[in-house]
């Protein structure tokens, strides 16, 4: 596993602290920009100084929305990412396009985005990664990252929790003969993924409590997983399968934006069991860091994910989405009734 790591390529330069983003004026290069939620602006625009050149405040993260919030920005020097998963994005988009110096913040831990090159975002509905950037330093606060609500921070296991059932769609589709040609299965990297995980499984303990140790474990994993995307030569099949599928198809057939490891985390479940693996061992750590991943926690409804479910095989071939299980199970009301049932018994039935 250690030889791999060193064959897999460079990580993000993370640095750990207090009073991180008040330090930020005195050395990011000037003017800068600041790309940020209008929440967290009104929280931390104290600690900017007159070398502002502007904030951009994301409300969206398509990529016709923000080519065209583009061509408005003033010129600038360096790009402050300073946010969750879409200000990131948004920041590594606006960096590429004007090859700029990219300082990223994250508020919380929700998402692997700022140890990753690429932006997630939108064309027309559907998720495409664009771009390429590697920031001069991610930089995690202890103090804002724990300011943050704590499900956000522990959601962000979803990014690595979803190795599981990558690995069994990456195998399924080396025994069905429908492994891609550039994808060849890596049991490598596949082992490396899989210690990544572990490490985390034993640790959700700390995860969940947002303690110090909980953030760095987390980091350090996400760090991993972010970047090795490009660092596996643009193969995401170790990361990422079933899990993201889920939530692909939810944000679909719903229209709604969620909080991003709920849906992940209820698509490695429905995953683990469509693959008999591992599926009451990984609903049971989810529920133990603190994840909820009833419907009505996501404000959707077991309709909406019944939908979605029964959907999902027609919706990964229409999306042109790598082959697992998702592509060959049969998936029927009463497999939902199955997940509801056993989600309902482990986290208890709504009351919200």
């Amino acid at each position: 596993i250690m030889e791999r790591s060193t064959d897999t390529g460079h990580q993000f330069t993370t640095i750990y602290g207090r009073n991180l983003i008040g330090e930020l004026p005195n050395f990011v290069h000037r003017p800068y920009l600041v790309v940020t939620m209008p929440d967290l602006w009104d929280k931390f625009s104290r600690h900017f100084d007159a070398n502002l050149a502007a904030v951009h405040l994301v409300n969206t993260i398509d990529g016709d929305a923000l080519e065209a919030s583009l061509g408005k920005l003033p010129a600038c020097s360096s790009v402050i990412g300073l946010g969750g998963g879409q200000a990131i994005d948004a920041a590594k988009y606006f960096a590429w396009r004007r090859r700029l110096p990219l300082f990223q913040v994250p508020t919380s831990l929700t998402v692997n985005a700022p140890w990753g090159h690429r932006a997630g975002l939108r064309f027309q509905g559907s998720v495409r990664y664009l771009g390429w950037v590697v920031p001069e330093a991610v930089y995690v606060d202890y103090d804002v990252i724990q300011s943050a609500p704590p499900l956000l921070n522990r959601s962000g296991v979803c990014e690595v929790f979803c190795y599981h059932t990558a690995h069994a769609d990456w195998k399924l589709a080396r025994d069905r003969g429908q492994m891609e040609a550039k994808w060849p299965y890596d049991e490598q990297l596949v082992a490396e993924a899989r210690e990544v995980m572990e490490t985390v499984l034993r640790q959700v303990e700390d995860v969940h409590a947002v303690n110090e140790k909980g953030i760095r474990v987390l980091t350090k994993a996400n760090r991993w997983g972010g970047a090795a995307f490009h660092n596996a030569g643009w193969n995401p099949r170790h990361i990422e399968g079933i899990d993201h599928f889920v939530f692909y198809a939810l944000e679909y057939y719903t229209g709604r934006k969620f909080i991003h490891g709920q849906p992940v985390c209820l698509g490695i479940y429905v995953g683990s069991l469509l693959h008999n693996q591992r599926a009451e061992e990984m609903l049971d750590a989810i529920r133990r860091v603190g994840v909820d991943i009833r419907p009505e926690a996501m404000g959707i409804t077991w309709d909406d994910v019944g939908h979605a479910l029964v959907k999902l095989p027609e919706f990964v071939r229409q999306a042109g989405l790598w082959y697992g299980i998702a592509h060959e199970a049969e998936i029927t009301p009463e497999f939902v009734t199955r997940v509801r049932d056993r989600i309902t018994a482990t986290f208890g039935p709504w009351k919200g």
